[in-house]
């Protein structure tokens, strides 16, 4: 399934030709203050400007976190280097998941981009941004019918489109190749001004 998916992500282009109409806006992301896998603070502030896929995960997930990754990496791969648009995974383990850990992480997927943010702080900012903020869901103790050991934390998969002004423009399932096509297309648009 991954291999459909990232095959389908090298398709569509970084051209005029996939630009549609400006998707609507959604909600506004709240103001927050986490700290990047480089120690740094970052905040909405710092990311003003340009547009920005956001996605949650945690480094200790078997199961969906990897995938998630993965296509976020080959999203990268699409973009061209010009551009400054910058991708962002917030953990949802945060008490696992130091700067440190998420650095580790980041390089076992051969991450060297600095415009890959990997957030982490105290769960009382990462849940209600997440579940408030972005509209997600995530349960750090769901019932153990639903938990696995390689997912003990539920939490959405979906990777989230921000415009350059804090604005939620879409929503995508990243497993569905459709859907990462939708995601580029929408993209283009809100980089073009939409």
């Amino acid at each position: 399934m991954l291999a459909v998916v990232v095959t389908a992500l090298m398709a569509p282009r970084w051209t005029r030709e996939t630009q549609s109409e400006p998707p609507l806006r959604l909600g506004r992301v709240p103001d927050f203050s986490l700290v990047n896998r480089d120690g740094r603070q970052v905040g909405l502030a710092d990311l003003e400007g340009s547009p920005w896929l956001a996605d949650f995960i945690f480094t200790r997930c078997g199961i969906s976190c990897p995938r998630m990754t993965a296509i976020m990496v080959r999203l990268g791969e699409t973009l061209p280097d010009a551009t400054r648009i910058h991708r962002v995974s917030i953990s949802v383990d945060p008490e696992y998941d130091t700067s440190e850990v998420l650095q580790a992480y980041a390089e076992s997927f051969g991450v060297t981009d600095d415009r890959w943010l990997f957030l982490t702080g105290d769960r009382e900012a990462i849940y209600p941004l997440m579940v408030e903020g972005f509209k997600l869901g995530v349960d750090a103790s769901p019932p153990p019918a639903l938990a696995s050991e390689e997912e003990p934390i539920l939490h959405s998969t979906r990777l989230v489109l921000v415009d350059g002004q804090g604005e939620i423009r879409g929503y995508y399932d990243g497993f569905r190749s459709e859907e990462l096509e939708r995601l580029l297309r929408d993209l283009a648009a809100v980089s073009a001004g939409g």
